[in-house]
């Protein structure tokens, strides 16, 4: 086992080669624990460099009505009327703090997806 940090996209494939070789190590062996090491290193490194952004609230909203199969008229007994999910769905209206509660608590969708800016 020799870890070194992942300091360039260099080192970062290399780690990424050697993960894919360890990856069905067994736990407590040692290159098990060479696997969890190299999984913390990659992720560190990933969330530096590769970012990833939440979505903006409507396409969250729109993606979770997705997974659940929901049209606009299954926002209704969430968000309100028929014009106001149709104004939210089309940015017209922002949502209030009621409406991101209710979302979040029936459609299971993140607050931090809902709070942010669009």
């Amino acid at each position: 086992m020799n870890i070194t940090p992942i300091k360039t996209e260099r080192d970062y494939q290399r780690a990424l080669k050697r993960l894919e070789q360890i990856f069905d190590a067994k736990p407590g062996t040692k290159e098990g624990d060479e696997l969890d090491i190299l999984g913390l290193l990659i992720e560190k490194y990933e969330e530096e460099h590769y970012p990833i952004e939440a979505p903006d609230p409507i396409e969250a909203i729109k993606f979770r009505m997705e997974q659940m199969g929901y049209k606009q008229k299954d926002l209704v007994k969430i968000i309100g009327t028929k014009a106001r999910v149709s104004e939210v769905l089309n940015r017209k209206r922002k949502l209030s703090l009621e409406m991101i509660r209710s979302l979040n608590k029936k459609l299971n969708i993140p607050l931090e997806s809902l709070v942010k800016a669009y």
